[in-house]
């Protein structure tokens, strides 16, 4: 992107605004794991826009696992049984999103994952918090991808109704083809 993503200005906001903003509707905290030196942290933290809590402890250079790890532990610490999870470059996102992940909760259920007619996406979904040790166990055998956490837990699926607010923006042609 040439910049951080959480940054980026969508509709008059930052991008992480926007996401906070939205699932602070259904999520109370609404935690935000990005160390403080990410331009994340540097450039939001602290600026007067939605109310987060934020989380900078996780292990540096594990990626979206590593976070995941330390979010769900924060979440956990918070007395949460369960966490929604989402990415903050998925601007359109709403709150329907987290109630369809929820409907599909069991008690057997770890993580509950959204997906749609073109792949899962791991950081679009509800996880239990007590699974926060082994993802951290998997951080610490330097696994690295989203979906060894799934191989890991107890796993249920979700195909969510409306497939825009699983919407990544990973390239500056994706959010000019949003903003069009």
């Amino acid at each position: 992107m040439g910049q951080d993503k959480a940054a980026m200005n969508w509709q008059g906001e930052p991008m992480l605004a926007r996401v906070v903003r939205t699932i602070g509707q259904r999520c109370d905290p609404v935690l935000v794991v990005a160390p403080e030196s990410s331009s994340a942290y540097q450039g939001l933290f602290g600026t007067g826009g939605p109310e987060a809590r934020w989380i900078t402890d996780e292990t540096p250079g594990t990626g979206p696992l590593g976070g995941l790890a330390a979010g769900l532990a924060a979440a956990a610490e918070s007395g949460a049984e369960w966490a929604f999870v989402c990415a903050t470059d998925m601007p359109l996102i709403e709150v329907g999103l987290v109630d369809e992940l929820l409907r599909g909760v069991t008690t057997s259920a770890e993580a509950v994952i959204a997906q749609d007619n073109l792949r899962v996406h791991p950081m679009a979904g509800v996880y239990r918090t007590s699974a926060a040790g082994a993802i951290a166990d998997l951080v610490a055998a330097d696994e690295r991808r989203m979906l060894a956490a799934l191989d890991v837990l107890n796993t249920h699926w979700v195909t969510v109704s409306e497939g825009a607010w699983l919407t990544n923006v990973n390239a500056p042609e994706d959010l000019h083809r949003l903003r069009v």
